[in-house]
């Protein structure tokens, strides 16, 4: 998420690029298209699971918001990057730092939790507005960006972190999410309008006339990555194309450089060798169901991440001739806590590092494109492993039933992943909270993401800004 992921990223992009050359005569595709095999699957988003996978998933909700009810700071909003699941301190260097992008899955999960009855609309509220105050009037802002990390309770600056771009988008994300649930609250339209509008995202470009940097630090300036490719850097170019204030150009979208990709008879658009998360983070708020873009390569981003997703698990069956625990049932690997420490794995094509590892928020994150078979592995991970894998917030962050090592914390972002999915495949409320922001379809008109019925382009209209 942070430069740090994306300089890692970049590198492995480039080591990668020699073998993806090698097979792209016989990668290269068309635009995905359905799967005969999965295409009952895919129409099951969003219509119903069975009593007890509902019962499972409604379970799993709850237990993944309380992370972000009881670890959030009242006073700023703020949500920690981690948290133990056993209620145990995190060593020093961990305690009280909150990352902006699990605070903006923070405030969506407030949404999500009023609706189900998890706690009143009222108490949401009082902590929706708690979080927005802290952030239009308190929190140092350059430019509207903010701070990747900061001190849960005092908002101060920490690990020397940088102003990141991605990461105020997804904070971002939360805040038009609740602008949109709390729209009969003048107060908290008035907040999150601000701080959305008050963002630069011409200033972010650098000089560029395109491609938005990874941020800025005040010792040093702008950081030299750029988001050039596509992942979940998706939902930064929107917000910044439908910016009512400081729009960058609809172009920006088409110059993401996208790797046309296959496996085991799946094809899709990606960049190779990115973690799953980077397929789902985007996805948790915008609404690219039926979706294709006019130009370009024509792609229908959901399908895409349906297509990743089946990739995925197929790539995680087929390792189990190294791993015997993989299965159809038991699979997933994205960006997580190993027994080596945080790494930015996935797959395909195989990453070294992979050393057998599961990643509840893999499957988890694609339940809202591949409900079924998502929900067949998580219900599997609980019923093999139980309490030493679930407990008060959901699922830990990784483990490894191949060496029997369990991780002992949750990260925010991934509890968030799991949790909006979730809600998007039960219900699709995420999805219609956040399209209901004007600036949101806009932009998809302007970049040419039109609505289609499978034989033609739908034109929409742009609604007037909220």
């Amino acid at each position: 998420m942070n430069s740090v992921r994306g300089q890692l990223f970049s590198c492995l992009r480039h080591i990668l690029a020699v073998l993806f050359l090698l097979c792209s005569f016989t990668s290269v595709i068309t635009p995905p298209s359905l799967s005969t095999t999965f295409a009952l699957q895919r129409r099951q988003t969003v219509e119903g699971f069975s009593r007890e996978n509902e019962q499972f998933l409604a379970d799993l909700q709850h237990r993944s918001f309380n992370y972000f009810w009881e670890q959030a700071d009242p006073q700023t909003g703020l949500v920690p990057d981690r948290a133990r699941m056993d209620g145990s301190d995190l060593d020093e260097n961990h305690r009280n730092v909150a990352s902006i992008a699990a605070t903006g899955f923070g405030l969506t999960a407030l949404c999500i939790a009023a609706e189900h009855g998890w706690v009143t609309k009222d108490q949401a509220r009082e902590r929706t507005l708690s979080t927005l105050r802290f952030f239009a009037d308190r929190a140092f802002e350059k430019h509207g960006w903010f701070y990747h990390w900061l001190d849960t309770k005092t908002g101060e600056r920490r690990w020397n972190s940088e102003v990141s771009s991605i990461d105020t988008a997804l904070l971002l994300a939360g805040v038009l999410t609740a602008r949109q649930y709390f729209r009969d609250d003048p107060e908290i339209r008035k907040l999150a309008t601000k701080i959305y509008e008050r963002v630069d995202f011409h200033w972010m470009l650098n000089g560029h006339p395109l491609l938005l940097s990874h941020g800025w630090k005040p010792e040093t300036g702008f950081l030299k990555p750029r988001w050039d490719t596509f992942s979940e850097d998706t939902i930064l170019y929107l917000l910044a194309i439908g910016s009512p204030t400081h729009p960058i150009s609809p172009a920006s979208w088409y110059a993401l450089w996208r790797d046309r990709y296959r496996y085991e008879g799946h094809a899709y658009f990606t960049t190779v060798g990115v973690p799953l998360f980077m397929h789902q983070y985007a996805h948790a708020w915008i609404d690219y169901r039926n979706r294709r873009e006019s130009r370009g390569d024509g792609i229908d981003y959901f399908e895409n991440s349906i297509e990743a997703t089946l990739a995925h698990r197929a790539f995680c069956i087929n390792l189990s001739h190294e791993f015997p625990a993989f299965g159809p049932n038991m699979w997933g690997i994205t960006a997580s806590d190993s027994a080596k420490g945080y790494l930015a794995w996935g797959g395909p094509p195989r990453d070294p590092a992979i050393d057998g590892t599961v990643v509840p928020s893999a499957a988890g994150g694609s339940l809202m494109f591949t409900p079924e078979i998502s929900v067949a592995a998580l219900r599997a991970m609980r019923a093999k492993y139980g309490d030493r894998i679930y407990g008060r917030y959901g699922f830990i962050d990784a483990f490894n039933p191949n060496t029997g090592w369990v991780d002992r914390d949750v990260i925010g972002i991934n509890a968030g992943i799991i949790l909006l999915s979730a809600d998007n495949s039960r219900t699709g409320n995420v999805w219609h909270w956040f399209m209901r922001n004007a600036e949101i379809p806009s932009a998809l008109q302007k970049i040419g993401l039109n609505k289609y019925n499978g034989r033609r382009v739908l034109k929409t209209r742009p609604q007037k800004a909220a």
